[in-house]
């Protein structure tokens, strides 16, 4: 398991945790409300609301493990 989905992609087995493409948006988000005037206190606290589950399949196989097809199928991104 690895804390980016990068790391899945440079070979990696798994990745579970937020989505990062949607925590950039939100990032974006609060900056543009603080730069219009709304002070950093004011703004909600948020926790991430999507997250991403990947598996790499290739290393999966080359280190020996089977993924089972119930975990497969929960994957958002499957790299064969």
């Amino acid at each position: 398991m690895f804390n980016r989905s990068e790391a899945v992609d440079a070979g990696g087995l798994m990745y579970y945790g937020a989505d990062q493409a949607d925590s950039y948006r939100r990032v974006a988000y609060y900056v543009d409300r603080i730069l219009k005037g709304t002070k950093p206190a004011e703004l909600p606290v948020e926790q991430p609301m999507k997250f991403e589950f990947v598996i790499n399949l290739k290393t999966a196989k080359q280190i020996g493990v089977t993924i089972a097809p119930e975990v497969l199928a929960r994957a958002t991104r499957i790299i064969k």
